[in-house]
C-alpha cells in the first residue's frame, strides 16, 4: 500500500472512532438528562400529590361548611313554613267557627222566613176574600147610586172632573192674577224708569223716506234727450238701474220711482252725471251706471264705518260693516233702517248701563239687530233669522246672535240683552211719526185685530182704538165669569202675537159689565 492510502485509511479510522466516541458521549449525556428529568418529574408529581391532598381537604371542609349552612337554612325555612301553616290552620279554624255560626243564624232566619211566608200567604188569602166581598159591595153601592142619581159611573166621573177643573181654573186664575199683579207693580215701575230715561236721553231727528226721487233738469229740452230716439235712452237707463223714470208735465223735473232707495240713489247720481256730461246714449249710460255702482260700494263701506264709529263699537267684520252701510238705503214703513239701528243701539246702551250690564255689547247687538234686512231680498226667511245666521257666520258672540234672532220672537230669548233689543226696537218703531203704512194695510190690520178677538167664546163686541194700539173686548157676563176675563185677556193677547205683525205693542182690555134696570111707574 502506498503511504497516502495508509494515511487516508488512518484518517477514516480516526474519523470513525471520533464519531463513535462522540455518539457514546452523546448517549451518556442524554441518559444523564433523562435521569434528571425523571427525578424532576417525580418531585413535581410528589408535590402535586401533596397539594392535591391539601386542596381535597380544603374542598371537603368547605363543602361540609356549605352543607351545614344549607341545612340550617332549610331548617329555618321549614320552621317558617310550619309556623305559617299553623297560622293558616288557626285562621281556617276561626273561619270554620264563624261559618258554623252563620249557618246556624241562616237556619234560624230561614225558619223565620218560612213562618213569615206562611203568615203572608194566609193574610193574602184573607185580603183576597175581603177584596172580593168589597168588590161585590162596591158594585152593589154603584148600582144603587146609579138608580138614585139616574147617572152612570162614567157620567158621574165626567161631572166630577168638570167641577174639579172649574174650581182649579178659578183658583189658578186668582193666584196667577195676584202673583202677576204683584210682580208687575215692581217690574213696571223699574221698566218705566229705565225706558223713560232712555227716551229722555235720546231725541233723534226723523225724516220719513219716500219711494220716489225728483231730479231737477237744466231745461225742458233735456227731457227729450233723456228719452232719446224712439225711447232708447230711457229704456237703457231703466234696464241698467232697475228704476222707473216718470217724465210728465212737471216742468224741468224727472221722477225716479223704485222701492229700493239704493237703486234710486244710483239712478239719481247716474242721471245727474249724464246731464252734466251731456253725452246721453245707451253705451254711455251703461258706463256711467257701472262707475256709480263701484263708487257706491266704497260709499256703503264708509257709511257702515261711520255708523260703527258713532255707536262706539269696533272689531266688526268688514262684510258686516258693508251690509250696515247698505241699510242706509233700506226702509221699513218709511223709516230708514240704518237710522233705526242707530237708535236701537243707543237705547240698548242706555238701558244696559242702567241695569248694570255690558253697555258695549248691548250697543253692538242693537246696531246689528236688523242686519238681515240688507240681504232679505236675496235670501228667503225672516230677516231676524237671516241676520242671526250672518252674525254667527262672522263669529259674533252667541249672546248677540240670540239677540238678533229673538228681537221679533222668531227664536226664544235666552239673555236679558235679547229682551233689551226687543224693547229698544219697539221704542224706536213706536215713536210718533217714526213709521207709517199704507191705508189699506192699516185698515186690514185693524179688521184682523177685531176678528181675532171676536173668535173667542163669550165675546160680543171688539173695537180696535188708538190707531190699532189698543183693542177693547166686550163679553157676555152670564157666559164669562170675572175670573175667566183675566185668562181670556191673556189668550187674546197671545193669539194676536202669533197671528199679526205690528210695530210696538197692542193693549188688550176685556170688559165684563152686568147692568140691571127697571122703570118706576
Amino acid at each position: 500500500m502506498s503511504p497516502s492510502t495508509i494515511i487516508i485509511i488512518t484518517l477514516v479510522i480516526g474519523l470513525i472512532g471520533g464519531a463513535a466516541a462522540g455518539y457514546i458521549l452523546h448517549r451518556i449525556i442524554e441518559a444523564k438528562r433523562l435521569a434528571e428529568a425523571k427525578d424532576l418529574a417525580l418531585r413535581i408529581l410528589e408535590e402535586a400529590r401533596k397539594e392535591a391532598q391539601v386542596t381535597k381537604e380544603d374542598v371537603i371542609i368547605q363543602g361540609q361548611k356549605e352543607l351545614l349552612k344549607e341545612k340550617k337554612e332549610q331548617e329555618r325555612e321549614a320552621k317558617e313554613r310550619e309556623n305559617s301553616l299553623k297560622a293558616k290552620e288557626q285562621k281556617l279554624a276561626a273561619k270554620e267557627e264563624r261559618l258554623e255560626g252563620k249557618l246556624e243564624t241562616l237556619a234560624q232566619k230561614e225558619s223565620s222566613v218560612i213562618e213569615l211566608e206562611k203568615r203572608l200567604t194566609k193574610s193574602e188569602r184573607e185580603l183576597e176574600d175581603r177584596e172580593e166581598v168589597l168588590g161585590k159591595r162596591e158594585e152593589e153601592h154603584e148600582r144603587r147610586l146609579e138608580e138614585i142619581a139616574g147617572l152612570t159611573a162614567e157620567e158621574a166621573k165626567q161631572r166630577l172632573l168638570q167641577e174639579i177643573e172649574s174650581r182649579t181654573r178659578h183658583e189658578s186664575a186668582k193666584m196667577i192674577r195676584s202673583i202677576e199683579m204683584e210682580a208687575k207693580e215692581i217690574a213696571d215701575k223699574k221698566a218705566k224708569e229705565v225706558i223713560a230715561l232712555a227716551i229722555n236721553r235720546y231725541a233723534g231727528d226723523f225724516v220719513a223716506e219716500q219711494t220716489v226721487t225728483a231730479v231737477t233738469l237744466p231745461s225742458e229740452e233735456m227731457k227729450g234727450r233723456i228719452i232719446g230716439r224712439e225711447g232708447r235712452n230711457i229704456r237703457a237707463l231703466e234696464a241698467a238701474t232697475g228704476v222707473d223714470l216718470i217724465i210728465d208735465d212737471t216742468p224741468e223735473t224727472v221722477i225716479l220711482s223704485a222701492y229700493s232707495p239704493l237703486r234710486r240713489e244710483i239712478a239719481k247720481q247716474s242721471l245727474e252725471r249724464l246731464i252734466t256730461d251731456g253725452r246721453i246714449h245707451p253705451a254711455r249710460i251703461e258706463d256711467i251706471v257701472a262707475k256709480v255702482e263701484k263708487e257706491m260700494e266704497v260709499k256703503l263701506r264708509q257709511i257702515g264705518e261711520q255708523a260703527t264709529f258713532d255707536v262706539g263699537v269696533h272689531g266688526i267684520h268688514p262684510d258686516l260693516v258693508r251690509l250696515l252701510g247698505q241699510l242706509q238705503y233700506r226702509t221699513s214703513y218709511s223709516q230708514n233702517v240704518l237710522q233705526h239701528s242707530l237708535e236701537v243701539a243707543f237705547l240698548c246702551g242706555v238701558m244696559a248701563a242702567e241695569l248694570g250690564l255690558d253697555e258695549k255689547r248691548a250697543k253692538r247687538a242693537g246696531l246689528l239687530h236688523d242686519i238681515g234686512k240688507a240681504v232679505d231680498h236675496e235670501i228667503e226667511g225672516p230677516h231676524a233669522v237671516i241676520g242671526a245666521d250672518l252674525a254667527k257666520k262672522y263669529t259674533e258672540h252667541r249672546d248677540i246672535v240670540n239677540a238678533i234672532a229673538a228681537h221679533h220672537e222668531d227664536q226664544p230669548a235666552e239673555t236679558i240683552m235679547a229682551i233689551l233689543v226687543q224693547a229698544a226696537d219697539a221704542l224706536s218703531g213706536a215713536r210718533p211719526g217714526a213709521r207709517k203704512e199704507l191705508l189699506q194695510n192699516y185698515v186690514k190690520r185693524l179688521e184682523d185685530l177685531e176678528n181675532i178677538a171676536r173668535d173667542f167664546d163669550g165675546v160680543t163686541k171688539a173695537y180696535a182704538i188708538q190707531a190699532g194700539r189698543e183693542i177693547r173686548v166686550m163679553v157676555e157676563p152670564d157666559r164669562v165669569p170675572d175670573e175667566r176675563t183675566y185668562l181670556l185677556c191673556k189668550d187674546i193677547a197671545k193669539k194676536i202675537e202669533d197671528n199679526l205683525t205690528y210695530p210696538g205693542q197692542i193693549k188688550v182690555t176685556v170688559i165684563r159689565e152686568k147692568r140691571a134696570s127697571e122703570f118706576a111707574k
